[in-house]
């Protein structure tokens, strides 16, 4: 929701930015709900206002595109970058923020003229509700990060006020739709309405359950109860109301779109 703030703020002229950059983990990662938003809505209505907005993806050395959900099932990978639940309830080491969303848009800005001489400014969309994501994260030679919205004092409901009076609809809260940092609510949401999601993500759990057995390691799961997912969400319940608190789940430091 900020970086879509931060792009009707650019297009109404209250802010100077006129490149923005999408880091796509894959279009078999993201959840899908926000792909149609980027795609249907935001780049429509980056292009109408003279905007750039630019869809990145993660690429090998040969030039192919590797996604989070082809790196986690890729035969033989013993690779977790994303932050699982092992077995003692610990999350598990995360890389998939760094990988998939900041290097990609730091080989972007490279290939772009930033430099350590010429730093790209970078403006990251946190808002003043979550102050204390705000540098917390090594800053790269070639770039420089700003916060437009702390330096406007606005909050996540100022972005979604923002962004409705512009005639656009909210952004779905971005994340992989298999992301560990799920609360509760998310998962028995996801169940009760998107169960093809939800199957997809028991499949995946399994999958790396059974590459741990054949290793001889723990098993790890994709909720924070120690347990398979199909055992611990409820089925058939209709989801109350809820709201995720900036922790819940998503990328952290802004890096959804930046």
């Amino acid at each position: 929701m900020q970086s879509t703030g931060l792009l009707v703020l650019a297009a109404t002229g209250r802010l100077d930015i006129s490149t923005f950059l999408f880091a796509n983990v894959g279009d078999d990662s993201e959840h899908p709900a926000t792909l149609r938003y980027v795609r249907e809505v935001a780049v429509p209505y980056a292009a109408a206002h003279g905007i750039a907005l630019h869809e990145l993806h993660r690429q090998r050395r040969d030039g192919s595109v590797e996604t989070l959900f082809g790196r986690l099932t890729r035969d033989g990978s013993r690779s977790l970058p994303i932050p699982v639940r092992m077995s003692s309830g610990a999350p598990g080491t995360r890389s998939c923020t760094a990988d998939f969303k900041i290097k990609v848009v730091g080989r972007w800005l490279r290939a772009h003229g930033a430099s350590a001489r010429t730093p790209a400014m970078v403006a990251v969309g946190i808002s003043l509700d979550e102050i204390h994501r705000a540098n917390s994260r090594k800053v790269e030679p070639y770039e420089r990060l700003v916060y437009p919205l702390l330096d406007l004092r606005m909050r996540r409901t100022d972005c979604a006020a923002t962004i409705r009076a512009a005639g656009l609809p909210v952004p779905p809260k971005s994340s992989c739709f298999f992301c560990p940092l799920h609360r509760a609510g998310a998962w028995t949401a996801m169940r009760h309405d998107e169960p093809d999601l939800f199957d997809r993500c028991v499949s995946l759990e399994r999958t790396l359950n059974e590459r741990r057995t054949m290793l001889g390691k723990d098993p790890v799961f994709l909720s924070r109860y120690g347990a398979p997912l199909d055992a611990v969400v409820p089925v058939g319940v209709v989801p109350l109301p809820f709201v995720e608190d900036e922790d819940g789940s998503g990328c952290d430091n802004g890096w959804c779109a930046a």
